[in-house]
């Protein structure tokens, strides 16, 4: 009788461990973003493309902390947040994507949930308007992690996700961007200046790539990049936003991170899964992690770029060692977009 009586107390304190746990914790909720990093300064900055990517950045921010304050998931929060940046001509990704050497438009994303580490991946798609959302099929309708080309484009039509014909993502800007450097046979990375071809990932550089970072009321991470890539590339280059662990990783025990800079660094850095592996092996900071890996590793090895991370306890870090980078955050009601170093 009193061993019963034992296993039913056990029982019920079991129960509300669980019921604890599945509590929300509205305090915590946090929402970090980017819009990619390298030269951006006030130098080359007018007043009025400052103010319209800050307020994008800011309805980015809006979009996706409206999800968390409802209790809605880090997942759907990250998908929104990126959707936003996707469907702004601002961006390097979605509407505002750079052109290949071929004149074309190809866009790659990712998206991971810290709770499994399920995560999905596209690459190289042309007709898909928001490749993020592609993505997520990826991850919750299929047995695979990445599907690139006309086979990813196929799967995203029999998703229903939104399939646009190719012109849409035709901008005059980034069209003329192709044809400033296509004679000269270089391949530059968005928003390049007229720097020479020896200084092309030092100097004149925006590394176009958008992404969020988000912590729900339940505790659980996840992160989102997506990128139209390099402009004037060819060969079929896929950078590192697609490529789990480099440009895109989220664990619950230790933080979700999102990158932007020079794809091939962050490949053969595993920057992401880096950042992750300093905090689960070392017990870093996520901010003494962060930092660690692009202000000084990714330094040495002749990287630029930027990252935003964020741990399971809303703690987050937005390290970048180039010029600047498009960034902000939002978490109990304080919000904050900035550009410049300083």
């Amino acid at each position: 009788m009193k061993k019963k009586l034992y296993l039913s107390w056990v029982l019920v304190l079991l129960s509300f461990v669980s019921f604890a746990q599945q509590k929300p914790d509205y305090s915590k909720i946090t929402l970090v973003i980017h819009g990619g990093a390298g030269t951006i300064t006030r130098a080359n900055m007018t007043p009025d493309k400052e103010k319209a990517y800050k307020e994008t950045l800011n309805q980015a921010l809006e979009a996706g902390y409206a999800i968390l304050k409802k209790g809605g998931t880090s997942l759907d929060a990250v998908e929104a947040t990126v959707r936003v940046m996707e469907d702004s001509p601002l961006f390097n990704a979605g509407k505002g994507a750079v052109f290949t050497n071929e004149g074309k438009n190809e866009l790659d994303a990712a998206i991971m949930d810290g709770r499994d580490r399920n995560a999905g991946a596209i690459a190289s798609v042309t007709t898909v308007r928001n490749p993020i959302s592609a993505a997520r099929a990826v991850m919750e309708k299929s047995e695979h992690v990445m599907m690139i080309g006309s086979g990813a484009e196929k799967f995203a039509t029999e998703q229903g996700i939104e399939i646009v014909d190719p012109s849409y993502f035709h901008t005059e800007t980034r069209f003329q961007q192709l044809q400033k450097i296509k004679d000269k046979e270089k391949t530059e990375l968005d928003h390049s200046g007229s720097g020479s071809n020896e200084k092309i990932f030092i100097e004149g550089n925006k590394f176009g790539t958008v992404g969020a970072v988000a912590l729900d009321a339940y505790g659980n991470l996840a992160a989102a990049t997506s990128t139209g890539g390099m402009t004037n590339k060819r060969y079929g280059r896929v950078g590192d936003v697609p490529i789990i662990g480099a440009g895109t990783f989220a664990d619950n025990n230790t933080c979700a991170v999102s990158a932007t800079g020079h794809g091939e660094y962050f490949i053969r850095s595993v920057v992401a899964h880096d950042i992750a592996a300093l905090m689960e092996y070392k017990k870093f900071s996520v901010k003494k992690a962060a930092e660690e890996v692009v202000m000084k590793k990714l330094v040495e090895r002749g990287g630029e770029g930027g990252v935003i991370a964020l741990d399971r306890n809303g703690n987050f870090a937005m390290p970048f060692n180039s010029a600047g980078m498009y960034r902000g955050y939002i978490k109990n009601g304080k919000s904050e977009v900035a550009i410049y170093k300083d």
